[in-house]
């Protein structure tokens, strides 16, 4: 079973734009423009080269067994035969050119329950705790406003649930000459290329369960994450004499 449909209207959870960090990336408009000329191209592009990440990603959400899964960002819907046979797998899209494509895989798997839908993730339309495991392939640097995304997705998504990101995050020495090599490429088709991890991860308080990395040169990292405030690190008693430890950062 696929369909494609608008679901109807829920509450938004109140967004604290004071509180977010500033959006500096790509305008909505500029997202759907930007794919809407790459759509016809995207799976000759980008396919193979990112496969490996978005396998991985779907393989980590067959492992945790959700009844319910949605992808945000589901562009040409390369991900979508990855899922579990037996979830329910939503996935959205902000680019009518790439949800298109997407359609034509799903319907070539009528047996599957898939459904599909034009949406911009910072404001989806789903009622709050929708999903047992949210799924975000190559989207957070993508969007207008991540801090935004993040906090959609952790409406949507259940408490305790899993949220599954797949990006390229600074850091390595090599991501660092990629970063100004592709800087001004990257701001023509609208993603960040100085993406931080410690900004847009580690920043929110949620708990990291595991960070791998993935792709080529290792410049992607797939992120498992649960949908629950972060576990304070456990205090040792100290002992008479001893002085306490400096935690090194992670």
């Amino acid at each position: 079973m696929h369909s494609a449909h608008q679901p109807p209207p829920a509450r938004t959870a109140p967004f604290d734009a004071a509180a977010a960090p500033a959006a500096t990336g790509p305008t909505a408009q500029a997202v759907v423009r930007t794919y809407g000329r790459f759509a016809p191209l995207y799976d000759r592009v980008f396919g193979a080269v990112l496969e490996p990440g978005r396998r991985a990603m779907t393989q980590a959400a067959c492992s945790v067994r959700p009844q319910s899964v949605l992808e945000v960002g589901v562009g040409t819907g390369l991900t979508l035969a990855g899922y579990p046979r037996d979830a329910r797998v939503t996935g959205i899209d902000l680019s009518p050119a790439m949800l298109e494509r997407a359609m034509q895989r799903a319907a070539a798997m009528p047996e599957r329950d898939i459904t599909l839908a034009l949406m911009n993730a910072e404001r989806m339309s789903f009622a709050d705790h929708s999903f047992d495991c949210v799924t975000v392939p190559y989207v957070l640097s993508v969007t207008p406003d991540p801090s935004r995304l993040v906090q959609e997705i952790r409406r949507v998504c259940k408490p305790g649930g899993h949220i599954l990101i797949v990006n390229h995050f600074s850091g390595s020495r090599f991501w660092w000459l990629m970063e100004r090599a592709v800087r001004r490429l990257a701001d023509r088709i609208g993603f960040r290329s100085d993406f931080s991890f410690e900004d847009h991860i580690l920043g929110h308080d949620w708990q990291v369960e595991s960070v791998r990395p993935v792709n080529l040169f290792k410049l992607s990292r797939l992120v498992v994450l649960r949908n629950s405030p972060a576990r304070p690190a456990p205090r040792l008693p100290l002992q008479q004499g001893h002085q306490p430890l400096e935690q090194e950062p992670s």
